[in-house]
């Protein structure tokens, strides 16, 4: 992956600094990793997430909404229920607890 396809490279050292501080927040919880693995293996909707990691939707969510501002998911709308899918950033999960 070139610098260019990293969304984790700013236009300078102090956004790239700030983009590392919410990508490291958002893996370093044990629970957002759980989450990222489920999302490599369940569907990306909140119920088929909720029953794979056995969070409630809302608390789900709120873990999601910092996997999203740390680079590591993408949400998108399907029929206006929210979707999330693993960026190149949160595949990260394989190489991290083993």
């Amino acid at each position: 992956m070139s610098d260019k396809d990293s969304k984790t490279i700013g236009r300078d050292m102090e956004e790239t600094k700030e983009y590392h501080r919410r990508y490291l927040r958002a893996v370093n919880s044990p629970v957002r990793r759980e989450i990222l693995r489920a999302l490599k293996d369940a569907d990306g909707s909140l119920g088929a997430l909720s029953g794979a990691t056995g969070l409630d939707e809302k608390t789900l969510g709120w873990h999601l909404s910092i996997l999203e501002h740390g680079f590591c998911v993408e949400k998108e709308d399907r029929d206006g229920k929210p979707f999330y899918s693993l960026t190149q950033e949160g595949l990260v999960v394989d190489y991290v607890d083993k």
